[in-house]
């Protein structure tokens, strides 16, 4: 099964030269696919995640060398407000503005409602729902500054749909569209967009780990965990790539997406569709 798009997709132009994008949750999987597809349009970067520091200079030394842009890194924890607010503060001192905001930082925890752990209740809440609010919220005045802005919280679509034992994911993600449409609503007139993008299952290495594990623990071909496990509520039986949902993101960001505005936007394979 080809878990990547049928074709490689084509860079995009350098329609958005002279931007600055922050992306949390960006030193691997889908938000390094976001900030590597902005940098590719021509968007100066930060980075933002966990991993080994080494690995991550590479990273940022890669963008700007591939992509002959600026790329910075901000440590920041996305569990703590102050923590947030130096690294949007940083961000406008390193570049004078801040343009585009990815809210991608995320974390996962399964178990039934009863026995939900509540220090991990509150850390998935923190990470994937208040994350969000405290970054646009040291953000905006900038971009209603600048007249112009672009907002884009990686949802799921656990924001549209439930699944069984993922109380705390599901409520983050719900509550995150809510988010979405109201910073929308506030700064329809000014030049600022806020939308939501709701993935279904794409692939990364963390996939590509549950993919391994599932087959070993059941025994069953890895053909099998994808179609009847992974993806058993996806109606194309195919990951979504990082690379498809960066080409988004660079569209929700360009001059194109201007009208697109409070919207939560499925990426999944037609799953919220049933």
């Amino acid at each position: 099964m080809n878990m990547h798009s049928p074709q490689p997709l084509k860079s995009a132009a350098r329609t958005l030269e002279g931007r600055v994008a922050l992306v949390t949750g960006s030193t691997s999987g889908i938000g390094l696919g976001i900030a590597r597809a902005f940098a590719a349009a021509g968007a100066d970067v930060v980075l933002n995640g966990l991993g080994d520091r080494e690995d991550i200079a590479a990273t940022q030394a890669l963008i700007v060398s591939e992509f002959n842009v600026k790329a910075i890194y901000s440590a920041a924890d996305m569990s703590k407000p102050a923590s947030i607010a130096d690294m949007v503060a940083m961000t406008i001192d390193t570049f004078g503005q801040i343009d585009i905001l990815v809210n991608n930082a995320g974390i996962q925890h399964v178990a039934p409602v009863d026995q939900f752990p509540v220090d991990k209740w509150d850390a998935i809440l923190a990470i994937n729902l208040s994350s969000a609010f405290h970054t646009i919220r040291a953000a905006l005045p900038a971009m209603r500054a600048n007249k112009w802005g672009r907002i884009i919280n990686i949802a799921s679509a656990h924001g549209l749909i439930a699944s069984p034992y993922k109380a705390a994911y599901v409520a983050a993600k719900h509550g995150i569209l809510g988010l979405t449409k109201t910073v929308a609503l506030e700064t329809a007139e000014l030049g600022i967009t806020c939308n939501a993008i709701c993935p279904g299952y794409v692939y990364t290495p963390l996939v590509e780990a549950q993919i391994e594990g599932q087959a070993k623990s059941h025994g069953i071909p890895r053909e099998k965990v994808i179609r009847d496990v992974l993806l058993a509520q996806q109606p194309n039986k195919r990951f979504a790539s990082v690379e498809e949902l960066g080409a988004l993101s660079v569209f929700l960001a360009s001059e194109a997406g201007a009208s697109i505005t409070g919207t939560a936007l499925p990426v999944d394979g037609g799953w919220t569709a049933h």
